[in-house]
């Protein structure tokens, strides 16, 4: 059954200074280091990686695929430790989807959590989310980068590589 309901039109904040007014994020232009952000159409040493990486989800990330995962997974019969040793794995993975950032997923968790902690800090449950967030790193094409509905095929020169 569905239900419909009423909702009120709100206002679309058009500024920065209305999004910061309004509670909302003011997502920055740039990096830490002064770079943009997710340029997927630069040249950069990390871009043939990043092309590569997206080139082997969209071959091998299928519908079929995911609900054999899912099978494997979600027994959750493989490992038991805490949240923090999970995070310490993370050592020495970095995200090979990310063209900004080559840093072990550790260091980008950990920033993660300490800003949102720092912007948001009466938001706990928000302070875990960003600790957590990038911890399910496997092979990475299975769980990391844009995610994309399974049944699409891989389209040379997509909106992603």
């Amino acid at each position: 059954m569905v239900t419909w309901i009423e909702v009120e039109e709100k206002k679309v904040p058009n500024s920065e200074k209305d999004l910061v007014l309004d509670g909302g994020f003011v997502l920055p232009h740039a990096n830490s280091f002064g770079h943009n952000f997710r340029d997927y159409d630069a040249e950069s040493e990390r871009q043939q990686g990043v092309e590569t990486f997206y080139k082997t989800q969209h071959i091998h990330q299928t519908y079929d695929f995911v609900k054999k995962m899912r099978g494997e997974y979600d027994k959750l019969d493989k490992v038991e430790m805490s949240i923090w040793e999970c995070c310490e794995l993370l050592n020495n993975v970095v995200d090979e989807s990310d063209p900004d950032l080559d840093e072990p997923q550790i260091q980008h968790l950990l920033q993660t959590a300490e800003a949102i902690r720092r912007d948001y800090p009466n938001e706990d449950w928000l302070h875990l989310t960003g600790l957590i967030h990038a911890t399910a790193a496997a092979e990475e094409f299975k769980v990391g980068g844009s995610q994309r509905p399974t049944t699409l095929k891989y389209t040379p020169g997509g909106p992603r590589p």
